[in-house]
């Protein structure tokens, strides 16, 4: 095709890759349409409906013709309330000002990443993770730097503490850390973040930090907040969202927190990108902060009762090496052996799980441009119990028949 004007994008634009996941995702969608019965472990959200009063509180606000703009920055209620979860939990001492209200996480993401990468700056990304810091990054002129994490059989995976100070440069600008992680399902001990939370404050560099899925927490594990690290508004970025948490994937709803400061020049990004949230969204957001938490507790306790009916059913695999997930509600295994044993990859290993036995899980090059990626999958149990049970014993035995093909 010839190359025309409206083809003559920047360079950076070549450079970003869209999420990898939404592909698979359309081709299991394509299969169901035919007639094919699909169990997907792909999508990465909640299979819970957004709790009723939540709801409730949305169409309330556009009965009351609440629908025009707000401030970029979020209504004050939402400020306030946000402030309130945080100093409540974690005893952050965030103030109302210190926030902005997103369209979602991912805004979230792309305003932190934004305001401080320049050309030719480094962004260290533990590898895997979720595909939208990179890209970001590379964006606005960024160089993505991956450190692999420690993958241990039988628990999952660790931050590299060693491999991520090695990695830092005079060209580093910024950390990028998910904790509870995606696509791992690991929580990251408290040991793990003061190390790396020691690098960034003696090295002087920005430390973004997404905990979206902070409500996701199995067994005894210890999660702690970077919220809870004195002086961090002198270096964090911190986002979070109503996302994961209330199930509320499409109504595109997350926030941003830092110093006053750097809140304000954020804000001129912000409005330019997206003026504010949706009016009638941010009603409801402060229903899900101030209202009943129940719905997220017996939620949370069944996807923990997921993780553990997938551990144990997949364990039973000679070719899957499978852990007991943190938080989150992912498990990222290795599957080396029956890849090397067939000599194929995990693309291939994907497809053929998907057309061969109508099973969806997604290839460990989804969220990782390194080598990282090569030898896992993701799997989401975000999903019935059923198929939960149901489409792990089938990539169980299509693994065991595939060895023996």
């Amino acid at each position: 095709m010839e190359k025309t004007p409206i083809l003559e994008f920047q360079r950076m634009i070549y450079e970003i890759k869209g999420e990898t996941a939404f592909s698979y995702l359309a081709l299991a969608r394509k299969l169901a349409a035919q007639g094919k019965r699909i169990i997907s472990f792909g999508i990465g959200q909640p299979d819970y409906a957004t709790p009723a009063h939540i709801r409730e509180e949305a169409k309330k606000a556009l009965d009351d013709g609440f629908t025009g703009y707000t401030e970029t920055a979020g209504i004050p209620e939402l400020r306030e309330a946000i402030a309130w979860y945080l100093n409540s939990r974690y005893g952050a001492g965030v103030a109302p000002d210190e926030i902005i209200v997103t369209t979602g996480a991912k805004t979230a993401i792309f305003i932190a990443v934004a305001s401080y990468v320049r050309p030719g700056d480094e962004v260290i990304i533990p590898d895997p993770s979720y595909y939208a810091y990179a890209q970001v990054a590379k964006l606005f002129g960024g160089t993505p730097v991956y450190v692999p994490m420690i993958f241990e059989r039988g628990y999952g995976f660790k931050l590299d503490i060693e491999a991520v100070e090695s990695a830092v440069t005079d060209k580093t600008r910024m950390i990028v850390l998910n904790n509870p992680h995606n696509p791992t399902g690991s929580v990251f001990t408290p040991e793990q973040l003061e190390r790396l939370y020691d690098i960034v404050v003696r090295r002087k560099l920005i430390l973004v930090v997404d905990e979206v899925y902070d409500n996701f927490l199995y067994g005894n594990v210890k999660f702690k907040s970077i919220l809870e690290f004195p002086e961090w508004k002198d270096h964090v970025v911190y986002v979070n969202g109503f996302s994961k948490t209330f199930s509320m994937t499409g109504w595109r709803l997350g926030y941003l927190v830092a110093r006053k400061e750097a809140i304000d020049r954020m804000l001129e990004l912000a409005v330019t990108v997206y003026s504010c949230a949706p009016s009638f969204v941010q009603k409801a957001g402060v229903k899900a902060l101030k209202g009943d938490w129940s719905p997220v507790g017996e939620m949370v306790k069944e996807f923990e009762r997921r993780a553990k009916v997938l551990y144990d059913i997949l364990s039973d695999s000679e070719y899957i090496e499978a852990y007991m997930p943190q938080g989150a509600f992912y498990m990222f295994p290795r599957v080396s052996r029956i890849l090397e044993a067939k000599g194929i990859n995990v693309e291939g290993l994907v497809k053929y799980l998907l057309y061969e036995h109508g099973v969806l899980v997604l290839p460990g090059t989804a969220f990782s441009e390194g080598a990282m990626g090569l030898n896992h999958v993701r799997l989401s149990f975000a999903t019935k119990i059923d198929h939960v049970i149901e489409g792990s014993k089938i990539i169980v035995e299509a693994l065991r028949e595939l060895s023996r093909s």
